[in-house]
């Protein structure tokens, strides 16, 4: 029925939010022990300054003024500020077409290892009992959601694998699905860098709800906890000013940075251009190359004061990358969440994009998955996929629409190309049309290149190109797809990616999407390919099918 697909409320870049300001008591004291203390960001400065400093930390020079305000007890619930209107923004591009291989045969695109279109789904679905907003779905994120059992490299020196099946469509007979999977060199405990992390954290007005700060001080609490004494974290925080909360602390004084973080309230503007351009200074000046160095961004929407433009933020976050620091960003909350600025802000960055909406998601991103969110294996990942008229008649790239790269940049090591973590599953799947069915386009009249079916022939060329971290230049990896790959048997793995395209093509309004969602078939092949699921991502994807089965059919 698709009668979500309503037309969003899109606010330019330049427009200044209203962020609620939390309404404070001058005459209650602040809580102690079970109760965190919230205090402003010049209270916390004042604080630090008394303590020693930490002998192998950097003397840094005085952070920027901000506003102060008394120290107040945290609000009940009653009291956080009410979503604003809806003013958040999304892309997820146009379907990409179909094409002819004797016309265009090659297609190229950038890695993606992003998932915060799943997990913004996810709670749209499951929390508010709302199918998303189409503009919202990203079918590859939807897909590299989850892990895959794809062969892992035997050295960190060649960082991938290819995996490779080709099976019939399960939603249009004569159609076939390659499977394109690689699964990134999982780091072992001795060969993980050490971490220069600055946290970049929003605390305007618009973050004093459940789902933002509060949630933002408990993930942050988890990443924490994954630090040791080599490490140094760093806490910058902007409303209408930015400031230095946290000095560079060494990992194992967890007490001290969480009580820091435990410390913050939400109040004033969202000076997000001001607040990078702190937390990028700050990670320079403790710039370690033997170490991770890392700005990760916590944020429920927009930066309105500083840096506004999208062009000069990611000029700039371009050049802060090319100088080896790093940008993830992680978004919280809903009302005016800017995915689509976090998503373009993440790729010049080098880093992810993912979207926490509850403590279970945090912990998968900053726990689970935390060596494939820290640390990069490869860089300027692209594949590349040249097919062969004798074999794939038409084709078609599922998802990736935000991703795609033209043919020469490719073999451009200027071009900049998504980063891969640790362990890290890239999946990509292509409808493909064999060369003697019949496919989606007509025939021409005038076309005279016949081209015969060779059913031994290959099927396709598929090319990865990547760069070591810290590297220039490239390195490449290739393999024919050959006959010998197509399986009447697809495996778990191949079955629940088709399920989860399925359903995210469906949620994503996408053309070639039967109209129904099948959900009969994307259960099907979801159970069939849920496996041992020790965390229950699989299991909890079948409940969104379930439920989104149900949102659509009511009235």
């Amino acid at each position: 029925m698709h009668h979500f697909r309503g037309t969003l409320l899109l606010a330019s870049m330049a427009t200044l939010f209203a962020c609620t300001q939390v309404q404070e008591d001058d005459e209650q004291e602040p809580t102690t022990d079970d109760e965190a203390i919230v205090l402003s960001t010049e209270q916390i400065q004042v604080e630090l300054a008394e303590e020693p400093r930490n002998a192998r930390g950097p003397k840094l020079s005085s952070p920027p003024a901000v506003s102060a305000a008394p120290a107040i007890s945290p609000p009940s619930f009653d009291s956080y500020a009410q979503p604003e209107q809806e003013t958040s923004r999304f892309d997820n591009g146009e379907d990409n077409p179909v094409f002819r291989s004797l016309d265009q045969p090659v297609s190229t695109f950038s890695a993606d290892v992003d998932t915060s279109s799943y997990a913004f789904a996810r709670r749209m679905i499951l929390k508010d009992g709302r199918l998303p907003y189409s503009e919202s779905v990203r079918v590859e994120e939807f897909i590299n959601a989850f892990d895959y059992d794809y062969p892992l490299p035997p050295s960190a020196s060649e960082p991938f694998q290819p995996s490779v099946s080709v099976f019939d469509a399960p939603w249009k007979n004569g159609h076939q699905v390659i499977r394109i999977g690689i699964k990134g060199y999982d780091l072992e405990p001795a060969e993980e860098p050490d971490s220069n992390i600055v946290l970049l954290l929003d605390v305007s007005g618009s973050m004093n709800q459940p789902d933002k700060l509060p949630l933002v001080v408990k993930s942050m609490n988890l990443l924490v906890e994954q630090l040791d004494e080599n490490d140094r974290l760093s806490v910058v925080v902007y409303a209408g000013s930015a400031g230095m909360v946290l000095e560079p602390t060494p990992g194992n004084e967890k007490t001290k940075i969480k009580q820091a973080l435990g410390r913050l309230r939400a109040g004033g503007s969202t000076a997000g251009g001001e607040g990078l351009d702190l937390a990028y200074s700050l990670a320079q000046e403790n710039f370690d190359p033997d170490k991770v160095n890392r700005v990760i961004l916590a944020t429920d929407g927009d930066f309105n004061v500083g840096i506004t433009g999208d062009d000069p933020l990611e000029d700039f976050i371009s050049r802060k990358r090319d100088e080896g620091i790093y940008l993830s960003i992680l978004g919280f909350g809903a009302g005016n969440l800017n995915d689509q600025l976090m998503q373009r802000l993440a790729q010049n960055g080098n880093g992810v994009a993912a979207y926490i909406d509850d403590l279970e998601e945090a912990r998968r991103i900053l726990v689970r998955e935390f060596t494939s969110s820290m640390f990069p294996i490869a860089e300027d990942v692209k594949f590349q996929v040249e097919f062969n008229p004798a074999a794939v008649k038409e084709y078609r790239l599922i998802g990736y629409q935000t991703r795609l790269l033209n043919e020469e940049d490719f073999d451009n090591d200027e071009k900049d190309a998504g980063e891969v973590g640790s362990g890290h599953t890239v999946t990509a799947l292509y409808e493909v049309v064999p060369t003697n069915a019949d496919g989606w386009l007509p025939e021409r009249r005038y076309d005279e290149r016949a081209v015969e079916f060779d059913p031994s022939a290959e099927l396709a060329f598929l090319k990865i190109r990547y760069k070591l971290p810290g590297e220039d230049t490239s390195k490449l990896i290739s393999t024919p797809i050959t006959p010998d790959m197509i399986t009447d048997s697809p495996s778990g793995d191949d079955q629940f990616t088709t399920a989860v395209s399925m359903f995210a093509e469906w949620l994503a309004g996408s053309s070639y999407a039967p109209n129904d969602g099948s959900f009969d078939d994307v259960e099907q092949l979801a159970q069939s390919g849920k496996g041992g699921d020790p965390y229950g991502d699989r299991s909890t994807f079948l409940r969104m099918v379930q439920a989104a089965r149900e949102i659509d059919a009511a009235p």
